[in-house]
């Protein structure tokens, strides 16, 4: 009997059958009499059913062998490639748990039955990669989507890989200073440190998502300003970790990854903010060269179409990933499924929006916007859009979006997370107003320009506007389910006191109604403080005082 892919030439599917090869001997079983056209696609449907829905992963694991994770024992070195084999692709990256795939030894090995020998090498220096590239020593290139656009290198964006939510996160020392559990104490703690001759240490790993965190914080929280502390960039997260933990180097902050995150949770250490509350801020990408794009685009298409196959059934049962990640790591399954944890990929049909309908634009954008504010980039790129391209993901997509359509009526989680639905942050649970305000906090909004309103009304001018719209797009940056906002309006001491109680009351509420407005679908309440809280160090009096505080708070 002929294989699927065969038959598939038969079908209405054939353009899309090719996700699977199934050998002659499954077939070696009795099936009930079907007509020669709707033979192919019923045996599809059953098989696909049997191993997606059923948990039949072992039969797909059989009919396509090295497509389902698996251990994959020892890795033998890899070397780059020059490209003058057809055949011969290189990539470079580095230790990440979500590149593993591209390591993995079944990944390669499935890769050979496509033609293409891939050689995946270390380069943990992001500029060297780069150049390299630009010298024509690699095909392609892993890495993070803030770091392609600082190093530019000579390709474009042809995949997205995954996005983190909650590997990286920022921690502050508690363990050493108790009274450090937010990002507005930590402003208290430097003054304090300042006043007596002393700076403070923050530690990371140099040009990681830990050092883009880093450039999040001191663009977007008016508590933190990097000038403030003395920088200790280190080479890996694990010796950011032991410097924290480490009284005598007085680290006050440390932007770490996974499993020291889940490390530092356990041992009583405060993770203020991490990539869960900003769930799109830090996305890894794969970079084709300009070489590859124009001699062999093929390659790509093949490369990504057998890569997004296995993140499918990595999706059906992560458990195969998480035994890869922890053999290619050398994890234990523990610290293997709190790295899986913080980790979300993106599968083709969902990387495929993204490069087609704007969102990797918007989110070139807002992290050129983070470069460009920090001094690591000049100026926002013009053409965005000339910095990716989708037309390789065509074949992985289709691919996805049969398997979707197939499995959905059976399985219609498993449905929506292929297409990447399964993701979407869903709106904040319903908290009450004390609930919020009890929250611990996480640090203030920057406020760039002035939330006003007319003199003694609660009605916005113009800038007040424009500054709230800018603020909007900023709270629509974190995650729903994690971050509560607290608006809280202040007065100068002008007028009774019960007055300017209301009026900054009726102020934060207006705020609040206008966020809402925007879209925001943040559990956001409204606070009134009078004049009870002036600024320190200027007079009660001064209109400085009349000021809008955008607070993020840590909820669930």
């Amino acid at each position: 009997m002929p294989s699927i892919q065969s038959m598939c030439s038969i079908c209405s599917l054939s353009d899309h059958c090719d996700w699977i090869t199934i050998p002659d001997p499954i077939f070696r079983l009795s099936l009930p009499s079907m007509s020669k056209r709707a033979e192919p696609a019923l045996i599809l449907a059953f098989l696909i059913t049997a191993t997606l829905s059923v948990g039949g992963l072992w039969l797909l694991n059989k009919v396509s062998p090295g497509l389902v994770p698996g251990l994959t024992g020892q890795m033998t070195p890899r070397s780059g490639s020059n490209s003058a084999d057809a055949d011969s692709l290189s990539i470079l990256g580095d230790t990440f748990s979500g590149y593993s795939t591209f390591r993995n030894e079944a990944f390669q090995n499935a890769l050979k039955e496509t033609g293409i020998r891939l050689h995946y090498e270390d380069e943990f220096d992001q500029a060297k990669r780069a150049e390299r590239m630009n010298q024509g020593q690699t095909d392609l290139l892993v890495t993070t989507l803030d770091q392609f656009l600082k190093q530019k290198p000579q390709g474009k964006i042809v995949a997205l890989i995954d996005r983190t939510v909650g590997a990286d996160a920022v921690v502050l020392n508690t363990r050493q200073y108790p009274n450090l559990k937010s990002l507005l104490d930590l402003r208290q703690l430097v003054a304090q440190r300042k006043a007596q001759g002393q700076t403070l240490g923050i530690t990371y790993a140099g040009d990681t998502p830990s050092e883009y965190l880093a450039l999040v914080l001191d663009t977007k929280f008016e508590a933190f300003n990097l000038q403030d502390f003395q920088s200790n960039p280190v080479a890996d997260a694990s010796e950011a970790w032991k410097l924290l933990q480490d009284p005598s180097k007085n680290m006050a902050i440390a932007i770490i990854w996974e499993p020291f995150v889940t490390q530092a949770r356990q041992q009583g250490y405060t993770v203020v903010l991490s990539s869960k509350d900003a769930p799109e801020a830090i996305v890894d990408v794969l970079v084709a060269s300009d070489r590859l794009l124009q001699s062999h685009p093929e390659k790509i298409s093949d490369l990504l179409e057998a890569y997004y196959r296995r993140i499918d059934a990595n999706v059906r049962d992560a458990s195969q990933l998480q035994t890869q990640i922890a053999t290619d790591g050398k994890l234990s399954s523990t610290e293997a499924a709190a790295v899986l944890q913080g980790i979300e990929f993106f599968t083709a049909a969902e990387a495929s929006d993204w490069l087609t309908k704007g969102n990797l634009t918007k989110r070139i954008n807002a992290t050129a916007a983070v470069l460009t504010l920090t001094g690591r980039l000049k100026a926002v790129p013009a053409q965005p859009d000339r910095l990716f391209t989708g037309q390789f993901l065509t074949k992985a997509a289709n691919n996805t979006q049969t398997l979707i359509e197939l499995v959905r009526a059976d399985n219609p989680a498993l449905a929506d997370r292929l297409s990447g639905k399964g993701k979407a942050i869903a709106p904040s649970q319903t908290l009450s107003s004390s609930q919020v305000k009890a929250a611990p906090d996480i640090g203030n909004l920057e406020v760039r320009g002035e939330v006003s309103f007319d003199v003694g009304s609660a009605d916005l001018t113009a800038q007040g506007m424009q500054t709230l719209n800018q603020l909007a797009q900023e709270i629509a940056e974190f995650n729903t389910q994690t971050v509560a906002i607290r608006v809280i309006g202040h007065t100068s001491r002008t007028g009774a006191a019960s007055l300017n109680q209301t009026l900054s009351q009726q102020r934060a509420q207006v705020v609040v109604d206008y966020l809402r407005g925007r879209g925001l679908r943040h559990t956001i309440v409204a606070e009134g403080k009078g004049f009870s809280q002036p600024l320190p160090d200027i007079s009660p009096t001064s209109s400085r005082n009349q000021r809008t505080e955008i607070r993020l708070v840590r909820v669930n």
